[in-house]
Protein backbone atom coordinates (compact mmCIF):
# COMPACT_ATOMS: atom_id res chain seq x y z
CA UNK A 1 0.00 0.00 0.00
CA UNK A 2 1.65 3.28 -1.07
CA UNK A 3 1.94 5.81 1.75
CA UNK A 4 3.43 9.27 2.11
CA UNK A 5 4.26 11.74 4.83
CA UNK A 6 3.14 15.17 3.65
CA UNK A 7 3.08 18.74 4.89
CA UNK A 8 -0.06 20.81 4.45
CA UNK A 9 0.23 24.61 4.31
CA UNK A 10 -2.23 26.19 6.75
CA UNK A 11 -3.02 29.68 7.96
CA UNK A 12 -0.94 28.95 11.07
CA UNK A 13 2.01 27.02 9.66
CA UNK A 14 2.43 23.56 8.17
CA UNK A 15 0.61 20.44 9.33
CA UNK A 16 2.35 17.12 8.94
CA UNK A 17 0.03 14.42 7.62
CA UNK A 18 -0.08 10.79 6.58
CA UNK A 19 -1.59 9.68 3.27
CA UNK A 20 -2.43 6.19 2.01
CA UNK A 21 -3.79 5.36 -1.42
CA UNK A 22 -4.31 2.42 -3.80
CA UNK A 23 -1.41 0.89 -5.70
CA UNK A 24 -3.10 1.21 -9.06
CA UNK A 25 -2.37 4.38 -10.97
CA UNK A 26 -4.97 7.06 -11.57
CA UNK A 27 -7.24 9.17 -9.45
CA UNK A 28 -9.20 7.92 -6.45
CA UNK A 29 -12.02 9.39 -4.34
CA UNK A 30 -10.65 11.42 -1.45
CA UNK A 31 -11.32 10.92 2.26
CA UNK A 32 -10.20 13.26 5.02
CA UNK A 33 -9.77 11.20 8.19
CA UNK A 34 -9.56 12.93 11.57
CA UNK A 35 -7.76 11.07 14.35
CA UNK A 36 -9.03 10.61 17.88
CA UNK A 37 -7.65 12.59 20.79
CA UNK A 38 -4.51 10.44 20.98
CA UNK A 39 -3.55 11.78 17.57
CA UNK A 40 -1.79 10.49 14.49
CA UNK A 41 0.04 7.25 15.30
CA UNK A 42 0.45 3.69 13.95
CA UNK A 43 -3.13 2.65 14.76
CA UNK A 44 -4.49 5.51 12.64
CA UNK A 45 -2.04 4.77 9.86
CA UNK A 46 -3.30 1.18 9.83
CA UNK A 47 -6.91 2.34 9.55
CA UNK A 48 -6.01 4.71 6.73
CA UNK A 49 -4.28 1.89 4.87
CA UNK A 50 -7.28 -0.39 5.38
CA UNK A 51 -9.57 2.24 3.89
CA UNK A 52 -7.17 2.98 1.04
CA UNK A 53 -7.27 -0.72 0.19
CA UNK A 54 -10.93 -0.21 -0.75
CA UNK A 55 -10.00 2.33 -3.40
CA UNK A 56 -9.71 5.67 -1.57
CA UNK A 57 -7.01 8.29 -1.14
CA UNK A 58 -6.98 8.85 2.63
CA UNK A 59 -5.41 11.90 4.26
CA UNK A 60 -4.86 11.93 8.04
CA UNK A 61 -3.52 15.26 9.35
CA UNK A 62 -1.75 15.79 12.65
CA UNK A 63 -4.42 17.79 14.48
CA UNK A 64 -1.89 19.17 16.96
CA UNK A 65 0.75 20.31 14.47
CA UNK A 66 0.98 23.71 16.18
CA UNK A 67 2.67 21.91 19.07
CA UNK A 68 5.06 19.85 16.94
CA UNK A 69 5.11 16.89 14.53
CA UNK A 70 3.31 13.67 15.36
CA UNK A 71 3.52 12.08 17.81
CA UNK A 72 3.27 15.34 19.74
CA UNK A 73 3.57 13.47 23.03
CA UNK A 74 5.12 10.11 23.74
CA UNK A 75 2.47 7.40 23.74
CA UNK A 76 2.76 3.83 24.98
CA UNK A 77 2.44 1.16 22.29
CA UNK A 78 -0.76 0.04 24.02
CA UNK A 79 -2.81 2.64 25.87
CA UNK A 80 -4.27 0.95 28.92
CA UNK A 81 -6.42 2.28 31.71
CA UNK A 82 -3.34 2.81 33.85
CA UNK A 83 -1.90 5.14 31.18
CA UNK A 84 -4.91 7.33 30.50
CA UNK A 85 -4.59 9.85 33.32
CA UNK A 86 -0.98 10.69 32.52
CA UNK A 87 -1.61 10.78 28.77
CA UNK A 88 -4.66 13.01 29.03
CA UNK A 89 -2.90 15.34 31.44
CA UNK A 90 -0.59 16.12 28.51
CA UNK A 91 -3.24 16.03 25.79
CA UNK A 92 -6.05 18.06 27.31
CA UNK A 93 -4.29 21.43 26.97
CA UNK A 94 -3.76 20.66 23.26
CA UNK A 95 -7.37 19.58 22.78
CA UNK A 96 -8.71 22.62 24.64
CA UNK A 97 -6.53 24.94 22.53
CA UNK A 98 -8.00 23.44 19.36
CA UNK A 99 -10.88 25.90 19.17
CA UNK A 100 -13.70 25.86 16.63
CA UNK A 101 -11.99 28.76 14.84
CA UNK A 102 -8.81 26.72 14.51
CA UNK A 103 -10.77 23.68 13.39
CA UNK A 104 -12.43 25.60 10.58
CA UNK A 105 -9.20 27.31 9.46
CA UNK A 106 -7.48 23.95 9.33
CA UNK A 107 -10.42 22.32 7.55
CA UNK A 108 -10.13 24.89 4.77
CA UNK A 109 -6.47 24.00 4.35
CA UNK A 110 -6.96 20.23 4.58
CA UNK A 111 -9.74 20.16 1.99
CA UNK A 112 -7.88 22.50 -0.35
CA UNK A 113 -4.81 20.26 -0.12
CA UNK A 114 -6.74 17.00 -0.50
CA UNK A 115 -8.80 18.10 -3.48
CA UNK A 116 -5.75 19.32 -5.39
CA UNK A 117 -3.68 16.15 -5.00
CA UNK A 118 -2.95 14.61 -8.41
CA UNK A 119 -4.01 11.19 -7.09
CA UNK A 120 -7.47 12.42 -5.98
CA UNK A 121 -10.54 12.38 -8.19
CA UNK A 122 -12.14 15.65 -9.18
CA UNK A 123 -15.31 16.30 -7.18
CA UNK A 124 -16.54 16.02 -3.61
CA UNK A 125 -14.75 14.10 -0.87
CA UNK A 126 -15.82 12.40 2.36
CA UNK A 127 -14.86 13.24 5.94
CA UNK A 128 -14.68 10.75 8.78
CA UNK A 129 -13.38 10.93 12.32
CA UNK A 130 -12.98 9.18 15.66
CA UNK A 131 -13.65 10.57 19.14
CA UNK A 132 -12.91 14.31 18.96
CA UNK A 133 -12.14 13.75 15.27
CA UNK A 134 -15.79 12.89 14.67
CA UNK A 135 -16.78 16.29 16.02
CA UNK A 136 -14.22 17.89 13.71
CA UNK A 137 -15.66 15.90 10.80
CA UNK A 138 -19.12 17.31 11.51
CA UNK A 139 -17.84 20.87 11.74
CA UNK A 140 -15.87 20.42 8.52
CA UNK A 141 -18.83 18.99 6.63
CA UNK A 142 -21.21 21.70 7.85
CA UNK A 143 -18.80 24.43 6.75
CA UNK A 144 -18.09 22.85 3.34
CA UNK A 145 -21.40 21.46 2.16
CA UNK A 146 -20.47 21.78 -1.51
CA UNK A 147 -17.25 19.81 -1.09
CA UNK A 148 -18.28 17.05 1.33
CA UNK A 149 -20.41 14.20 0.00
CA UNK A 150 -20.47 12.02 3.13
CA UNK A 151 -19.59 12.37 6.80
CA UNK A 152 -19.09 9.77 9.52
CA UNK A 153 -18.18 9.88 13.19
CA UNK A 154 -17.45 7.04 15.61
CA UNK A 155 -17.52 7.19 19.44
CA UNK A 156 -17.63 10.93 18.83
CA UNK A 157 -19.22 13.76 20.84
CA UNK A 158 -21.12 14.96 17.78
CA UNK A 159 -23.86 16.54 19.87
CA UNK A 160 -21.29 19.08 21.04
CA UNK A 161 -21.40 20.57 17.54
CA UNK A 162 -24.82 22.01 18.44
CA UNK A 163 -28.12 21.78 16.62
CA UNK A 164 -27.31 24.75 14.37
CA UNK A 165 -24.20 23.02 13.00
CA UNK A 166 -25.86 19.61 12.74
CA UNK A 167 -28.79 21.18 10.90
CA UNK A 168 -26.44 22.57 8.25
CA UNK A 169 -25.29 19.12 7.18
CA UNK A 170 -26.31 18.32 3.63
CA UNK A 171 -24.29 15.13 3.06
CA UNK A 172 -25.42 11.64 4.11
CA UNK A 173 -24.27 10.88 7.66
CA UNK A 174 -23.44 7.86 9.78
CA UNK A 175 -22.77 8.11 13.50
CA UNK A 176 -21.69 5.01 15.41
CA UNK A 177 -21.94 5.70 19.15
CA UNK A 178 -20.39 3.85 22.07
CA UNK A 179 -22.90 2.37 24.49
CA UNK A 180 -20.98 4.04 27.34
CA UNK A 181 -21.16 7.47 25.67
CA UNK A 182 -24.82 7.89 24.85
CA UNK A 183 -28.09 6.84 26.45
CA UNK A 184 -30.98 5.76 24.21
CA UNK A 185 -32.77 8.95 25.25
CA UNK A 186 -29.84 11.13 24.19
CA UNK A 187 -29.61 9.20 20.92
CA UNK A 188 -33.27 9.93 20.31
CA UNK A 189 -32.75 13.64 20.91
CA UNK A 190 -29.78 13.73 18.53
CA UNK A 191 -31.70 11.90 15.84
CA UNK A 192 -34.66 14.25 16.25
CA UNK A 193 -32.35 17.16 15.40
CA UNK A 194 -31.14 15.35 12.29
CA UNK A 195 -34.67 14.36 11.31
CA UNK A 196 -35.98 17.90 11.73
CA UNK A 197 -33.20 19.23 9.51
CA UNK A 198 -33.88 16.62 6.83
CA UNK A 199 -30.39 15.12 7.16
CA UNK A 200 -30.02 11.72 5.47
CA UNK A 201 -28.58 9.75 8.36
CA UNK A 202 -28.08 6.57 10.29
CA UNK A 203 -27.16 7.11 13.93
CA UNK A 204 -26.96 4.16 16.27
CA UNK A 205 -25.43 2.81 19.44
CA UNK A 206 -23.06 -0.08 18.81
CA UNK A 207 -23.95 -2.81 21.33
CA UNK A 208 -21.54 -3.66 24.11
CA UNK A 209 -19.09 -0.87 23.35
CA UNK A 210 -17.21 1.71 25.36
CA UNK A 211 -15.59 4.91 24.19
CA UNK A 212 -12.71 4.30 21.76
CA UNK A 213 -13.97 0.95 20.48
CA UNK A 214 -12.33 1.29 17.03
CA UNK A 215 -8.81 1.92 18.33
CA UNK A 216 -6.73 -1.27 18.25
CA UNK A 217 -3.98 0.17 20.48
CA UNK A 218 -6.26 0.80 23.46
CA UNK A 219 -7.90 -1.40 26.07
CA UNK A 220 -11.34 -0.20 24.90
CA UNK A 221 -10.89 -1.84 21.48
CA UNK A 222 -13.76 -4.03 20.33
CA UNK A 223 -13.00 -6.01 17.15
CA UNK A 224 -16.66 -6.84 16.55
CA UNK A 225 -17.57 -3.16 16.70
CA UNK A 226 -14.66 -2.28 14.42
CA UNK A 227 -16.08 -4.67 11.81
CA UNK A 228 -19.49 -3.07 12.22
CA UNK A 229 -17.82 0.33 11.71
CA UNK A 230 -16.43 -0.87 8.36
CA UNK A 231 -19.80 -2.40 7.46
CA UNK A 232 -21.40 1.03 7.92
CA UNK A 233 -18.62 3.26 6.60
CA UNK A 234 -17.74 1.49 3.35
CA UNK A 235 -21.28 1.44 1.86
CA UNK A 236 -21.71 5.11 2.83
CA UNK A 237 -18.53 6.05 0.96
CA UNK A 238 -19.37 3.83 -1.97
CA UNK A 239 -22.78 5.46 -2.44
CA UNK A 240 -21.46 8.99 -2.01
CA UNK A 241 -18.18 8.85 -3.89
CA UNK A 242 -18.28 5.91 -6.27
CA UNK A 243 -21.87 5.40 -7.35
CA UNK A 244 -23.43 8.70 -6.25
Amino acid sequence: MPTKTLHIPTADGRADAFAAFPERAGRHPGVLMYADGFGLRPALREMACELAGHGYYVLVPNLFYRHGPAPVIELPAHIGEEDRSAVFAQLMPLIEAHTTERVLRDADAYLRFLTTRPEVSVGPVAVTGYCIGGLLAVRTAAAHCGQVAAVAGFHAPVGAAGSDTLSRLTAPVHFGHAESDLTPEALGELNQVLDAAGVDHTSEIYPGTVHGFTMSDTDTFNPTALRLHWDRLLPLLDRALTHG
